[in-house]
């Protein structure tokens, strides 16, 4: 009978110490996972802010006449010289579709809709998706004052973003003159 109760208790530390040996690999996964989190946080601020400048620079160079037309409003918008190749968010005109938005402003405009109503840009990382952390919000924060910027958005009080209405007509498929759940929109929105 010791023989057995010895091996049971050798079997048992031998357990404990695999356990301890997996919550030490744990631990330094977690580690690393954060390590690489807090990286990929400041990558996507840097190429944000890299982009919000480039950006900013191309709508200074002066554009030859005739440079800025509308081809195909629903497919595709020309606005000049594009610097570096980046995708910029172009200025809102009558007629223009979220189409010319790159992908993430889309996501933000249709949440924006689908809401109805005026968001923080956590309550909108949130539905895109996104982990709720500072740096997601940040980013996603300059991303919304973009489009306030360009027309595609309004900012109705200190860091809540909604559409406006022309924006919300179109993304809800509706008839000029009403937004979604029968609201009649008011001029100069």
């Amino acid at each position: 009978m010791g023989s057995l109760l010895e091996e049971l208790a050798r079997r048992e530390a031998v357990a404990r110490q695999r356990i301890e040996e997996i919550r030490e690999q744990i631990i330094a996964l977690e580690s690393r996972l954060e390590a690489e989190q807090d990286r990929l946080s400041r990558l996507v601020i840097t190429r944000e802010t890299v982009e919000e400048i480039v950006g900013e620079a191309a709508q200074l160079v002066d554009e030859p006449a005739g440079a800025a037309e509308v081809v195909d409003v629903a497919a595709s918008v020309q606005v000049g010289p594009s610097a570096l190749g980046v995708v910029t968010v172009p200025p809102r005109q009558p007629g223009m579709t979220v189409a010319v938005l790159p992908r993430a402003y889309r996501d933000a405009v249709e949440i924006m809709v689908d809401a109805g109503q005026a968001m923080r840009a956590g309550q909108i990382a949130v539905a895109m998706g996104l982990p709720d952390e500072a740096a997601k919000r940040e980013g996603l924060r300059s991303k919304l004052k973009r489009l306030v910027e360009r027309g595609w958005a309004r900012e109705e009080g200190p860091g809540l973003f909604t559409v406006t209405d022309p924006v919300a007509r179109e993304v809800a498929g509706q008839a000029d003159g009403e937004l979604p759940d029968g609201i009649t929109s008011s001029p100069g929105r």
